[in-house]
């Protein structure tokens, strides 16, 4: 009990937040230190890099057999990595997948999975061994080069980091997800990345947009096309943050009586197969990608995916415009240049940054790779002078050793050695002493000796490090270049997609009643006479038009509002009110409906004699509300708007006076109340406005009769004139015969 209550004064109170705080801030380092980030230096994670500390262990050398996995995973997760075997497999796979990694790291022989998404096969059925990447980031890890500490359980000891005389973090890339951080390091060429190097050796304040002459972008082991303006790059490779759009590669393969097929043969890097052919064959079935009729994949060793076009006469950049769009044969590449650094703390680093965090690490390994090798050298000199004395005074020796039982004092003492050249002489065999010739010990003396000196005025001199370093590099990449897989594409032209080419084409009559109900049939030639509607309703206006138009109703106070025709009710049910497609004031009530084309010029005519030109573009609205485009004064109200057939403009009074003018005399306006067409008394205004081809005539009917006129100079003028009287017999009740055909 005492004991216990001692116990109980030993204990330090600690507010339970605090405590929290510390021991998830403990955690959090760890998660992102030893685990999630790679370090700048190497580029790898602690458990990549205990994999390939465990296979060089096993010796697995590229040139050598095999070993099972699961051989491979029992060393890893017991000496080194005390987590998951299937992790670790996990881990290792992706390091042999030439389409997850640029330049893979284990050599692979089994199924290790592939590009459709399929994982590995278990680790029991799999052999690995190391590539010579691999060994590159290892070389010369026997020679004091780096950092070791203790494994998880003392028993053995680690790497804190590789040598790396391969740039792997930028070479392989690398991501992870830390706790309230992570990490996007796409691939890059390592041709390109030395080039870079060997640039920072001679300029080292040089900026990262000076680099991206020699680097202009990441390049993937699946390929594709990056589209991206050199600002863009600069900005990501300046900051270390941003994102790029990465696109498929394709082509297209022309077929048989000017028929095609578009054939993908690269796809974006971590996108799987199997999904992307998946989404598009369900953009396909239902019917939301009205181009495609068929995708089909014929890949073997070589990426083939096959998209089957509806019609020859489709658009093939309109196609891949939508996919595009709507699939993930285009992607947004993530830069979060997210790593460790000094081995202790993250920070996000531009291009420069990076590359000469490598490089110092690179100077260290061979400042230590130096001091090592000099060491030896100095140590092997050593032993050398003592068998020169050896050869030069042989006999003398052996008599020494065959006189005295201790015979290492006496040599010491005769020959003016030491305790360690003493114990070589006496340790070496009878049979070695034929080796000493004087001739070969004094040449390897002088080579020694030679080497000693140059790594000694190497080791006084950063200039000549680098200019070691400079020739390793080139060297490197001598053995690793290989052409560029991704195609910088610096601008595309931008295919405008709009809501009317997603519908595939079809003839239809737009059919609105009198009490504002719209429906759609197919076809043109419709019986009119079996129309059925709701109650006491009637047809108002029958419209031909296709699926991919758009119609637009103009309201009574001027607004227009507009809609795809193939999102119209079809069928022969009495369709949908239009004051439920649109936000319509209570006030207002639509009094005109046409099918518009963007690239189409119509005109505007009011009642009062004013009109004006118009885009069909400016006829569409996007929004439920509409948007105004006639302006009205007083009693004015929209007589009609129809497209513009030709470059004269008549128009008919209720004072039976007709003027004909220049269309040009008339302003093209998004939006407003035009200028007047007509003079017009007190008491009068329009009945009826055209535009004509001059050459065609109009045509005038009354009701009883009807004529086409083309010697129409009686009546030429110009605008906001009177006009003259009507010819005989239309002068009562006349109007235009409109062809909307």
């Amino acid at each position: 009990m005492g004991e216990t209550l001692s116990m109980l004064d030993e204990v330090d109170e600690s507010p339970v937040r605090l405590e929290l705080e510390e021991r998830y801030l403990a955690y959090a380092l760890s998660t992102i230190i030893n685990r999630s980030l790679p370090d700048v230096r190497d580029g790898l994670k602690p458990v990549h890099r205990r994999i390939l500390f465990a296979m060089r262990a096993l010796r697995l050398a590229p040139r050598s057999s095999y070993k099972k996995s699961a051989r491979v995973v029992g060393d890893v997760i017991g000496k080194f990595h005390p987590h998951g075997d299937q992790a670790a497999y996990d881990a290792m796979v992706r390091l042999a997948q030439d389409f997850a990694v640029r330049y893979p790291l284990v050599d692979g022989q089994g199924n290790f999975g592939n590009i459709d998404g399929d994982g590995a096969a278990a680790m029991r059925y799999t052999e690995a061994r190391l590539t010579a990447v691999a060994l590159a980031l290892m070389e010369d890890l026997d020679k004091d080069t780096v950092e070791f500490r203790p494994t998880y359980d003392g028993s053995q000891e680690e790497p804190v980091v590789f040598p790396a005389r391969f740039p792997n973090l930028l070479a392989n890339g690398s991501s992870g997800i830390a706790v309230g951080m992570s990490t996007a390091v796409p691939p890059h060429n390592v041709a390109e990345l030395l080039d870079c190097c060997l640039y920072l050796i001679k300029h080292p304040d040089a900026d990262p947009a000076d680099l991206l002459e020699m680097l202009p972008g990441p390049d993937f082991p699946t390929g594709g096309q990056l589209i991206s303006t050199p600002a863009e790059r600069r900005v990501v490779y300046r900051t270390g943050r941003g994102s790029l759009r990465l696109r498929c590669r394709w082509e297209l393969e022309k077929r048989p009586h000017g028929g095609w097929r578009i054939i993908i043969t690269e796809i974006p890097y971590q996108v799987q197969k199997s999904r992307l052919i998946e989404r598009i064959a369900q953009l396909i079935i239902t019917r939301k990608c009205p181009f495609l009729t068929d995708v089909q994949d014929e890949s073997d060793l070589e990426l083939r995916i096959v998209l089957e076009p509806r019609a020859k006469t489709v658009d093939p950049d309109l196609v891949m415009a939508f996919l595009f769009k709507n699939s993930d044969l285009e992607t947004r590449v993530s830069f979060n240049l997210n790593v460790i650094v000094d081995g202790t703390r993250p920070e996000v680093m531009n291009l420069t940054g990076i590359l000469k965090a490598w490089l110092d690490h690179r100077f260290v390994v061979h400042t230590r790779r130096a001091q090592y090798e000099l060491a030896r050298i100095e140590e092997r000199l050593h032993l050398l002078q003592a068998f020169l004395i050896v050869h030069l005074n042989i006999d003398e020796v052996i008599a020494i050793i065959k006189e005295h039982d201790e015979p290492a004092p006496v040599l010491m003492a005769r020959f003016h050695l030491d305790e360690i050249q003493a114990e070589a002489i006496l340790n070496m065999r009878l049979r070695e002493l034929r080796k000493l010739e004087e001739m070969k010990i004094r040449k390897e003396i002088d080579e020694k000796s030679a080497r000693a000196e140059k790594l000694r005025a190497m080791l006084a001199s950063d200039r000549l490090m680098w200019n070691a370093i400079g020739r390793e590099l080139k060297a490197t990449r001598k053995e690793f270049a290989d052409p560029r897989r991704t195609e910088i594409v610096e601008a595309l032209p931008e295919v405008s997609l709009k809501p009317e080419d997603l519908v595939q084409r079809e003839p239809i009559t737009v059919i609105v009643s009198k009490l504002a109900w719209v429906r759609t049939m197919r076809g043109h030639d419709i019986d009119q006479s079996k129309l059925r509607f709701k109650g006491e309703d009637s047809l108002k206006i029958a419209i031909p038009a296709y699926t991919d138009d758009t119609i637009s109703f103009v309201s009574k106070g001027g607004k227009v509002f507009s809609v795809l025709a193939d999102r119209l009710a079809s069928g022969r049910r009495f369709g949908d009110p239009l004051t439920v497609l649109f936000d319509l004031e209570a006030s207002d009530q639509f009094v005109w409906t046409l099918a518009v084309q963007s690239d189409q010029e119509y005109f505007f005519a009011t009642t009062l004699g004013q009109g004006f030109r118009v885009k069909g573009s400016d006829l569409m609205a996007t929004q439920k509300k509409g948007k105004q485009v006639l302006t009205l004064k007083g009693d004015d109200a929209l007589l009609n708007l129809y497209p513009v057939a030709g470059e004269e403009l008549a128009a008919i009074s209720s004072g039976r006076k007709m003027l004909i003018c220049p269309l040009r005399e008339f302003p093209q306006l998004g939006r407003g109340k035009g200028v007047r067409i007509q003079r017009l008394t007190k008491d009068e205004h329009l009945v009826d406005v055209i535009t004509f081809d001059p050459k065609v005539g109009i045509t005038l009917d009354s009701g009883r009769r009807s004529r086409t006129i083309t010697d129409l100079d009686h009546w030429r003028s110009h605008r906001a004139l009177r006009g003259s009287v009507l010819p005989h017999g239309f002068m009562r009740g006349a109007c235009f015969v409109h062809d909307l055909k």
